[in-house]
């Protein structure tokens, strides 16, 4: 080794002969040029992957080529030139950064090849349902390269009638990463038609970022759910609203992020809607119902409850600009009053259904102008929970104003009295099922001041928890000569007043019961 480091000048290595005995360890000392010498000793196990390179005092070492290194910009032009759904649900499958990189591609920014774009319309839909019937078994799930598994495929796996898929995520299964899967892996198979998600994972709960990745790849989205999720806010519904054009239903929920920002987005873009149901929403007000009411033509069905920005004024501007279409109505602990109900009663020309529950401020006066505004011609069941304003004129009131009232339901009224009872039985001629619940001052008299002056339709009576009801004979002038021949179905629960004697006359006048419920009635015998 000393002949070795002592060599100066351009002649021969060694001009004696070679300093390896053995010819061949003269491979081992290899010349890449002029400049560069690489040195691989082959008895002994280099620790390192990669060949070290000399060059004068630089010293530097090899690095294995991997797509890992390509930044982010540059695998998304990658993936969005992918030529199927197929391809891209492979791609997803390798690491949970693909996958949200997959799922941050629009529908309209995916390159679709010529071959493509040459088909026929029928050829083409030919092709799509092959597809969709041959993936149709298979889950849409992504498992990274570390074997972690991310079940894009929840339980609700039924296909609507439209062909778009339905999901449902609930608790420790709403994640942002799901909603990624979900978004990729659906885009093969019909598409996403109904998504709903009911809670959120504690640590890694579903946030803006996973509604945006449903936006961009479910275009066809047309009904969203959202319950008991706090950290989706504006964001992501205006990404909702901005893509998902065919909405038409949304359910929000105890989602406190959300404001009059993005329900007006909504509103705004998505003309389809029919049905929303907002609930516990302490940001959303009258300026979005007033939006919902001039953009959504087509809607159906509204309920709100527990929202405290809400109040005569989105009431009224929602009601009057939906007068002709708006079928279903639920309005529950509000601070409204009684220009609502007139509202109501005067616009509500194609309402059938209509609740109303803890709506304390609304009087008796409330109930009398809806009753006599005689709007309401088409409403076929009423429910009232817990509404003092519900007294005897009123109740009354209400009678005449819907003359084709089929079914309806009282509870918790605690000034509804047997005079008001009477007068609407006599007023409401369509009634066919009735049912009373908590209303203490209602009695015996009541009950069967109902039976006799039904009008001969009413097949359902059902009494529970009424403690006003005592077991006293009563002689009735009708009864011994009409009989309530229509009435099949009768139930009597906790009503301890009710007894022998009631339940004899009961027996009496209605013959043709079919269906009896009796339970908690401790003062009938044998």
């Amino acid at each position: 080794m000393s002949k070795l480091f002592d060599y100066i000048g351009d002649g021969e290595f060694f001009p004696g002969g070679s300093i390896y005995p053995n010819p061949k360890e003269s491979s081992l000392f290899l010349s890449l040029g002029h400049h560069v010498d690489v040195y691989f000793p082959l008895r002994k196990r280099s620790r390192i992957s990669a060949p070290f390179v000399f060059s004068g005092e630089r010293f530097e070492q090899k690095k294995q080529a991997s797509i890992e290194v390509l930044p982010d910009e540059c695998l998304f032009e990658v993936f969005r030139r992918l030529p199927g759904g197929q391809e891209r649900s492979a791609c997803a499958c390798v690491s949970k950064r693909w996958l949200m990189l997959l799922s941050s591609i629009r529908r309209d920014e995916i390159c679709t090849n010529k071959t493509t774009q040459t088909l026929e319309p029928e050829e083409r839909l030919i092709s799509n349902k092959a597809d969709d019937s041959s993936e149709f078994n298979k889950k849409d799930e992504v498992i990274n390269s570390n074997g972690n598994k991310f079940e894009a495929e929840a339980e609700d796996q039924e296909i609507e009638g439209d062909g778009y898929l339905s999901r449902c995520l609930e608790g420790k299964k709403a994640t942002d990463v799901r909603l990624a899967a979900i978004a990729v892996g659906t885009g093969c198979h019909g598409g996403l038609g109904k998504l709903s998600i009911r809670g959120s994972n504690s640590t890694r709960g579903v946030t803006n970022l996973g509604l945006k990745a449903i936006a961009r790849g479910c275009p066809s989205l047309r009904a969203l759910s959202l319950w008991n999720v706090s950290y989706v806010g504006d964001e992501g519904l205006l990404e909702i609203a901005n893509r998902c054009h065919m909405l038409e239903k949304l359910d929000l929920c105890q989602c406190p992020a959300i404001s009059d920002k993005a329900l007006m987005a909504i509103a705004k873009n998505c003309p389809n809607l029919t049905s929303l149901t907002i609930e516990s929403c302490k940001n959303i007000g009258n300026e979005s119902l007033q939006a919902v009411g001039r953009c959504c033509p087509n809607l159906k069905s509204i309920s709100i409850k527990n929202c405290p920005l809400v109040g005569d004024q989105g009431i009224a501007s929602l009601m009057s600009s939906a007068s002709y279409v708006l079928a279903k109505v639920k309005l529950q602990a509000l601070n409204i009053s009684d220009v609502s109900l007139a509202v109501i009663g005067h616009y509500g020309k194609a309402v059938t259904d209509l609740v109303l529950n803890g709506l304390q401020n609304v009087s008796e006066r409330g109930f009398w102008v809806m009753g006599n505004s005689h709007g309401l011609q088409k409403l076929r069941s009423f429910t009232i929970t817990s509404c003092h304003g519900v007294t005897d004129l009123g109740l009354e009131a209400v009678g005449k104003g819907c003359p084709n009232l089929k079914q309806f339901c009282l509870r918790k009224c605690a000034f509804l009295s047997d005079n008001g009872l009477v007068s609407f039985a006599k007023a409401a001629v369509s009634l066919e099922s009735l049912q009373l619940e908590e209303c203490h001052r209602v009695t015996q008299l009541g009950f069967f001041g109902v039976l006799v002056n039904c009008g001969g339709k009413l097949k359902a009576l059902a009494l529970a928890n009424c403690f006003g009801i005592k077991d006293l004979v009563l002689g009735y002038p009708m009864m011994s000569i009409c009989n309530s021949n229509s009435l099949r179905s009768l139930s009597i629960r906790n009503c301890p007043g009710f007894g022998n004697a009631s339940l004899a006359m009961l027996g009496q006048f209605c013959p043709q019961l079919q269906r009896v419920d009796l339970s908690g009635l401790h003062g009938i015998t044998d």
